[in-house]
Parts: C-alpha cells; structure tokens; sequence
C-alpha cells in the first residue's frame, strides 16, 4: 500500500557535523520549518555553549522546541516526543514542511519509535532518592541499582545522575526493573514519512579537529560569561546539586562550571570541554550506526548530493 504521510525530513549527526547550516538550507529552499531534536536547546540560557541558532537565524526560519524549558527544570524523552508531534501538526497544518534536526538519539527514536510504556514521574520518590545520593553520592546509588537492575546498570554510567535516578524511580514505584519495562516496547507510527540523512564527516580525526575550533570560537565568543549568568540565577545557587540537573550536565557547561568553581587551570579545561565533546560524538556515532534506514554523506564533499537527494524526497 502506498504511504500516503506528509513528508519530512530528519537531519542527524554527531556534534559539529554542520546540521545547522543544511537544516537552514533545507528550510529555505522547501519551504520548511525546524523542529529541533537537541536536548541541550530545549534550556532557556544555553546559547553560546550549546551552538543554538542565533536570532538572526531563528527570524530567518521558524524554529520550535528551542528554549521550552528554564535550565533548573527537566524535561523528558517523552516530552518532546509529544511537543514535537504538535509542532509537526502546527507545521503541516500551514503547508510547510518539517525538518528535524539535531543530535539527541533519544529524542528522535521517542519521535519515530514510541517509548516504553512505563511508571509517571513521581516527584516525591524522585526527591527521596536524590536525598539519599547527596548522602551516599552517586557511585554508591549505582551500584544500588546493580542489585535489582544489572542490566540497566550495565547501560548507564555511574557518572549519569539522571538516569540512575530515573531506573530507581521506577524499581522503587512499580516493584519491577527499568529494562524489563523497556523490552515491553511499544511502536508507533509517526505522523509523517521521513528520509533520514546523516551528516559526518569521513574521518573522525576531520570532526575532532571541528569541535576543538568551534570550541575555542565558543570561548571567544563569551562561553565563560553565559556560564556566569547560569551560576548567578537564584534558582540554580538555592538548588542542592546544580551540577546533576541535565541542563548544566551538557557537554561544555559542566566543566565550565567546575573551572569557575576553581577545579583547575583554564587550560586543562579546555582540554577536559573538548574531550568531554569528543566522547559525546563518539555516542553519537554509535547511536547512528544503528539506523540503517539512514542515508550518510559528508557535508564538506557530498553537498550537491545531500541537496539532489533531499530534493527527490520531497518531490
């Protein structure tokens, strides 16, 4: 039977591949809008450090689900799963068409794949468990969930507060194991039809050398100073553990914080920024060798192709 979905496009990659320059492109030249598939640029204050279009950009094209949140808040998988459903409607409703960009694997396998159903957020549980962890600290709280989840361990980082607590959370109110919810996996049917591209460069030496540059243009470009002001908001000094919430987590702005709170040289932070940066495009990449519906090219040399196969899609 034929598709008959709207069409979008989804244009993904790993950090500093050049999504933003083709997603605009692509915007202009079909007619289209962006829905921003970026976990870091759902945070209001997370300009700079987080490469978010600028206003020039933002006027240029409709932009959506940039700065929905304020960096001491959090915001879900499924959350955007569901934002970005009624923007992609808002979007198609108007004739135009979506184009989703960014780097979140989460967020775009929440979008096109459904989620797992499992337990609400249950803020009281999720405060407990936090008071424990600054008791006990986070390693600790790890291997907590070892004992009752070994294969939900196995995946998450002991450095990962936030999903730590999460497969808590949910042992904790339903009596069941997070990995055991997730292998009940529901999958939907997206609302639209997309052609997904991958922008990267062959060579991850090539990306490597881009995120260090783009990096160094973040500093000049006033990083410390954006991470300043985020220190200075009375809702981040009152919050017990500033460096758990996932906003001041994305890569850059931890270590930011922690080199303005005295760890360290300005030198050695650079390197841990960039490094930390370097770790996040090697996930990525892992996470995009696993969409083998996906189309890759190399922005730098395969431009006019990226252009001639987003151009058959659509058509």
């Amino acid at each position: 039977m034929e598709d008959r979905r709207p069409r979008a496009l989804a244009i993904a990659g790993p950090t500093a591949s050049g999504k933003t320059a083709f997603a605009l492109e692509c915007a202009a030249r079909f007619d289209g809008e962006i829905v921003s598939v970026d976990s870091a640029l759902v945070y209001r204050g997370l300009d700079i450090g987080a490469a978010k279009p600028s206003p020039e950009e933002r006027a240029q094209v409709a932009h959506h689900l940039i700065d929905v949140r304020d960096p001491w808040e959090t915001y879900s998988a499924a959350e955007f799963a569901r934002d970005a459903r009624i923007a992609i409607d808002d979007i198609l409703a108007r004739g135009k068409t979506p184009i989703l960009a960014g780097g979140t694997g989460l967020y775009f396998h929440a979008l096109l794949h459904g989620l797992a159903p499992m337990p609400d957020a249950d803020p009281a549980l999720r405060a407990q468990i936090a008071e424990e962890a600054a008791q006990r600290g986070w390693p600790a709280m790890h291997a907590s969930l070892a004992q009752v989840d070994p294969d939900a361990a196995r995946r998450i980082h002991a450095t990962d507060p936030q999903r730590i607590q999460r497969a808590l959370e949910v042992y904790r109110a339903s009596g069941r194991p997070i990995s055991e919810w997730q292998r009940m996996h529901a999958r939907h049917r997206p609302p639209v039809r997309v052609f997904k591209l991958v922008l990267a460069p062959r060579e991850r030496a090539v990306l490597h050398e881009r995120i260090a540059r783009r990096f160094d243009a973040m500093l000049d470009a006033g990083f410390l100073d954006e991470v300043r002001r985020l220190r200075a908001l009375p809702e981040l000094q009152r919050h017990p553990a500033p460096l758990d919430l996932p906003a001041i987590r994305a890569v850059g702005y931890r270590q930011a914080w922690e080199f303005l709170e005295g760890q360290g040289d300005a030198a050695a932070f650079r390197e841990r920024a960039i490094a930390a940066t370097r770790q996040l495009a090697k996930r990525q990449w892992t996470w995009l060798r696993g969409e083998l519906d996906a189309v890759w090219r190399d922005p730098a040399t395969d431009a006019s192709d990226l252009r001639r196969l987003a151009q058959t899609f659509l058509s």
